[in-house]
């Protein structure tokens, strides 16, 4: 017999002649149009950029559907009497117009949300500070090369929501979740990770507490059959631990757990009752550096209940890493130049400065979000030649250094620059033979670009054309 969503028929019969509010045209919410177009709902669309900026595609679809919209940075003041509000995850759920609404009886919700409360199969859910999108992927992989029918989404992959039809119990959704998508959300996935937390996004959470509340959201909705899989190192992932309701599994490259995956002089193994089986030697793994072979860890972690260890090897041995992450770009003259755009937040570009043994030219520098540079210091005096700064955060980053430097009686070559094109210039100056140079900002890009994706692009065309 085929398999019925009736939850999602059901929800679909309640859409009929509804008023929809979709706030904000991104990649998530832009398939919602027809969607709901479809299911003949009553579609409002709100986006606080003008409309100039708005994606071409989306404008058809407004004109071809008659669709309402505001546009503009009082665009909200428009959201009123509606029965469902899909937020984009730029839209901060807490915002006063929206909560006016919840209050009124509106449901807040998002295209992510509706995957979670909607698809009848296996989910698994990845969040962190850092090494998201790596280990989401390799998740994937790993559950896609077993045989399991397998959808990727949230952050990465496509909008999941239009495909909720094609899911059935016995398929897997892996999503790649951040802290924006998981505020206030009231369901968990039934597997959930969070690689590690670290301050992030300061500049839009209210506070750090805010942050790791919303990043608690992805297991605290499990019930005990749950699992959710944390990083032992990391002193928060550790603490919150004792609040899943479910099993946890935890992942370590510094301590012989006596239960999870570990990381032991080079070799992940798999702990259990105090016996370790040897998975696979770090040596086998194309991906570089600690930081990453964390991720597998965790990946191997999350994917345990699904699949047997050699799918799990057969992947890992062969996966090369995702765009944008310490990604070799080309060498020249004797140096190797790497795009690790991703790098948005110290932590990340520590992460990247400690995956190479040769000496580093370091591109750095962004947009600010109100991070603080001073544990980046230390890293960089220790593994940096030459330092480049650039964007809003090159003055933060050079007097971190510099009051470093003082403290350890140390110098450090570093040089101002004025756009991304004059770090690279003034890289490809004074780097030698045997050197790396790294592009890691340590800073988001929305001072200069959209995101870190065009970044990382505008990066390696500068490079590949010198």
């Amino acid at each position: 017999m085929a398999y019925k969503n009736e939850r999602l028929e059901e929800f679909n019969n309640y859409l009929k002649n509804r008023k929809v509010a979709i706030i904000g045209l991104g990649v998530s919410n832009i398939p919602l149009l027809d969607y709901m177009n479809e299911k003949e709902a009553r579609v409002t669309v709100f986006d606080d950029r003008p409309i100039g900026k708005i994606p071409i595609d989306a404008l058809e679809k407004i004109r071809k559907y008659e669709i309402n919209s505001y546009f503009g940075d009082e665009c909200l003041k428009n959201l009123k009497g509606f029965d469902i509000i899909f937020r984009s995850p730029s839209c901060m759920p807490n915002r006063p117009e929206l909560q006016e609404e919840v209050n009124r009886g509106a449901i807040l919700t998002s295209e992510i949300e509706m995957v979670l409360q909607m698809s009848p199969s296996t989910i698994i859910g990845v969040t962190g500070s850092d090494g998201k999108t790596t280990t989401t992927t390799l998740i994937y992989e790993i559950i896609k090369a077993k045989g399991y029918k397998c959808f990727l989404g949230g952050n990465i992959g496509t909008p999941l929501f239009t495909k909720i039809e094609e899911m059935l119990p016995e398929d897997v959704v892996v999503l790649e979740m951040s802290s924006f998508q998981l505020m206030e959300m009231e369901i968990s996935p039934h597997i959930s990770v969070i690689t590690n937390i670290s301050p992030n996004h300061l500049n839009i959470h209210k506070d750090y507490d805010e942050y790791i509340n919303a990043k608690k959201n992805i297991f605290r909705y499990q019930d005990n059959n749950g699992i959710v899989v944390l990083n032992y190192d990391n002193e928060i992932t550790r603490e919150i631990a004792n609040e899943a309701n479910g099993r946890v599994i935890f992942f370590s490259s510094k301590e012989k757990l006596p239960d999870g995956i570990i990381l032991d002089d080079g070799i992940i193994k798999e702990c259990k009752d105090k016996i370790r089986r040897h998975v696979l030697d770090t040596k086998d793994i194309k991906l570089r550096g600690n930081h990453n072979y964390e991720n597998v860890c965790t990946a191997i972690a999350a994917t345990v209940g699904l699949v047997d260890i050699d799918t799990q090897i057969n992947v890992i041995s062969n996966f090369e890493g995702v765009e944008h992450r310490l990604e070799f770009v080309r060498e020249i003259n004797g140096v190797k130049w790497y795009n690790d755009s991703i790098g948005t937040s110290p932590t990340r570009t520590m992460a990247g400065l400690h995956s190479f043994d040769e000496e580093i030219i370091l591109i750095a520098g962004g947009y600010d979000k109100h991070l603080d540079y001073t544990p980046l210091a230390k890293p960089i005096l220790e593994k940096v030649k030459a330092l480049i700064l650039m964007g809003q955060t090159a003055d933060k980053i050079f007097y971190a250094v510099k009051e470093e430097a003082e403290n350890q009686n140390k110098e450090i070559e570093t040089y101002m620059c004025n756009s991304l094109e004059d770090t690279i210039n003034m890289a490809n100056k004074v780097a030698k033979n045997g050197q790396i140079v790294l592009f890691s900002p340590a800073s988001a890009s929305f001072d200069l670009f959209k995101n870190f994706a065009e970044r990382g692009e505008k990066f390696k065309e500068l490079v590949n054309n010198i």
